[in-house]
């Protein structure tokens, strides 16, 4: 189990949350609880996706000097 920090928007439609941590993995929902809830889902399924990724493609990091 792994924990990772969201940001929460709350506004007039609802609740909008991200990862930062995370590119591209947002959520939102009617209420904050609905929101974590989704960003929870989101979460699993952005990592999920990326380990799918990470089988199909050769992926590496790499450190440059500017």
């Amino acid at each position: 189990m792994a924990n990772y920090r969201v940001t929460l928007i709350e506004h007039d439609e609802g609740v909008s949350v991200s990862c930062p941590a995370l590119r591209g993995c947002h959520s939102q929902g009617r209420t904050r609880e609905e929101a974590l809830n989704n960003i929870r889902e989101a979460i699993r399924e952005w990592l999920a996706a990326e380990a799918d990724e990470a089988t199909a493609f050769k992926v590496s990091e790499a450190e440059v000097t500017i």
